[in-house]
């Protein structure tokens, strides 16, 4: 691992770096799977579906940077590669043959719900492991994965 002056202690910085490598694959697959939908989405409210969905793309766009700045300023580097994304990423691989909106909506969901329950997870790991600051990161991930959610969920009712 290279040097840095970050005083967390080595064995926390290895493990939170693993995990955030973990999400990184996720972010990105789920990034990705949200574009897919943005760039296929067919029905009555396509430009409204069309839009929220690449909303929705450029904030996970966000995390992913963000995800992937933590690891390396703890003194890692990052696997950031679409192959590593698809080897990594415990996400449910995005149909490439689905139009219809409410086919997409409801894919967008559930991957947007298991990202949210991963990121929860890594919350409770990064205190566990006493990295306050990577726990927060995957609170604010989680707020606004929880709040995609919501939109996207409000166009199934």
């Amino acid at each position: 691992m290279p040097s840095t002056r970050n005083d967390l202690p080595d064995n926390t910085r290895k493990a939170m770096i693993a995990l955030l490598n973990a999400r990184l694959a996720d972010a990105i697959d789920l990034r990705l799977s949200v574009k897919q939908a943005h760039w296929n989405v067919k029905g009555p409210s396509f430009i409204a579906l069309h839009e929220l969905f690449d909303q929705i793309q450029a904030r996970i766009d966000t995390n992913v940077d963000d995800i992937a700045e933590r690891a390396v300023a703890l003194g890692g580097v990052v696997a950031g590669t679409v192959r590593a994304s698809a080897g990594g990423s415990k996400l449910a691989a995005y149909p490439t043959d689905v139009t219809a909106e409410k086919e997409h909506l409801k894919l967008v969901a559930d991957r947007l719900s298991a990202f949210g329950k991963l990121a929860r997870e890594a919350i409770s790991a990064s205190d566990e492991a006493g990295d306050a600051d990577t726990a927060d990161l995957f609170t604010g991930i989680s707020r606004q994965v929880d709040k995609d959610l919501w939109f996207v969920e409000a166009h199934l009712n």
